[in-house]
């Protein structure tokens, strides 16, 4: 949401003058929000007004406050970074605001405090959602008024600081608890800029993994850098990095060390790193980052599960037409029926062949010659749908002798996905 304050006119962005820029914060990327945050973030730099960073863990919200600072007229005066989130709550006050001798145990001199260092100069302050309520009641006099007071003192002190903040939690939803003061947050609200998620930067995704592959081939002396495959590219632009862009160079760097027999990254190889797409192809599951607010419906479970059943039925017509068609003289006892599932030992059972009927039957099949039914209708207990799928995945895997890929394509579910089934139900000797 854009206050009367704003000051960027999205139609008059010129990308070209953020390519500098770009070189020189080591950017990587031209998705249009990305540029649209560098455009705002240069325009604001040289005004003293309030910013508010907000965008997910990872997504390099450090770099904003940082441009604006070397491009506003407090250039050549003091910048600090502060994250509010890891100083405790019994002394954030004293770090940002000072205190003075004797303020409290261990206060064996005056402090001056981050708003007193930075007098004249930038405070970057991350992780502002994580603030005690007592301090942004402190921060918002500061924001006002210039004015604030040391622990332990009594005189109001005067500070001119530009104050950018940032943060990764729904402010709105803070300020409905109750941890957020409605007045600090259109306070500090006064020109936001959104950091957008990796996810939503398309083939920034894989301008940044080159950037890091060579970045960690040139640090480590390494004759090859590693490079994605053009299946593995495609899965790393569909994959949801909850981590970002600090979880991207986090695998870039584990796979540029640890991969020996190969450098070219393959969608075995990132399976192996836990990256695959949000929703795999044929029916797989859904999988969502522990950082996301989506939530798991589990209709594609729903619709794999259907397509199991709607198998075993296809199935049990399919036999019921061939036993229609069979003489008595057949040998009906030596044909193979698929069940679904292990049936009890035949010592246990009645004495009689047993045959599968169709919901849509009116009664068990006979043969063209004679009344006699060829075998008596019995009931099983229902299975669970678990063991149905075990059932259905071993099947799959004898008739295709094993080839995992050929099942996964007649069951209908990503060859990743049946490994993972495998893998739970443990079977592996198959």
């Amino acid at each position: 949401m854009w206050t009367s304050a704003t000051v960027l006119k999205e139609d008059n962005m010129d990308t070209k003058a953020l390519q500098p820029i770009k070189q020189r914060y080591g950017i990587v990327g031209n998705c249009e929000a990305l540029n649209h945050a560098l455009d705002t973030a240069l325009q604001v730099a040289k005004t003293d007004l309030s910013v508010l960073i907000t965008g997910e863990s990872g997504v390099g919200k450090e770099i904003i406050p940082r441009l604006i600072h070397d491009n506003s007229l407090r250039r050549t005066r003091k910048y600090f970074a502060i994250n509010c989130g890891s100083i405790p709550e019994g002394t954030i006050d004293s770090e940002l605001f000072g205190h003075e001798k004797g303020a409290f145990t261990g206060a064996i001199a005056e402090h001056e405090g981050y708003f007193g260092a930075a007098d004249g100069g930038t405070l970057f302050l991350d992780e502002v959602g994580e603030l005690p309520l007592s301090t942004q009641a402190r921060l918002l006099r500061v924001l006002e008024n210039g004015e604030y007071i040391r622990v332990g003192s009594s005189v109001v002190r005067k500070t001119n600081v530009r104050v950018v903040a940032a943060t990764n939690v729904n402010i709105q939803a803070a300020i409905r608890d109750g941890h957020f003061r409605e007045d600090l947050f259109y306070r500090l609200n006064t020109i936001p800029i959104k950091m957008p998620p990796l996810r939503e930067r398309g083939e920034d995704i894989i301008l940044l993994f080159k950037k890091f592959a060579m970045e960690i081939a040139a640090k480590y002396q390494m004759p090859e850098r590693i490079t994605l495959s053009p299946e593995a590219e495609e899965i790393m632009k569909r994959y949801k990095w909850p981590g970002n862009i600090r979880q991207l160079k986090n695998v870039t760097e584990q796979m540029s060390i640890l991969l020996r027999d190969t450098r070219v990254v393959t969608p075995d190889i990132l399976s192996d790193y836990e990256i695959w797409p949000t929703i795999e192809e044929k029916g797989g599951l859904v999988r969502v980052g522990r950082n996301n607010d989506q939530t798991h419906s589990y209709q594609t479970e729903r619709e794999m599960l259907f397509q199991m059943i709607n198998a075993l039925h296809r199935e049990v017509n399919d036999l019921k037409q061939q036993l229609s068609t069979m003489s008595p003289g057949s040998g009906l006892q030596g044909a193979t029926m698929p069940m679904a599932a292990p049936q009890q030992p035949m010592s246990s059972r009645p004495a009689v062949v047993p045959t599968v009927v169709s919901t849509h039957s009116s009664g068990p099949i006979r043969d063209n010659h004679t009344d006699t039914p060829y075998a008596e209708e019995y009931v099983e207990e229902s299975l669970s749908i678990d063991e149905q799928e075990k059932h259905l995945i071993i099947k799959a895997l004898e008739k295709n002798r094993g080839r995992r890929k050929r099942a996964a394509e007649e069951l209908h579910i990503s060859e990743r996905t049946l490994y993972r089934k495998i893998k739970e139900y443990g079977l592996d000797d198959i």
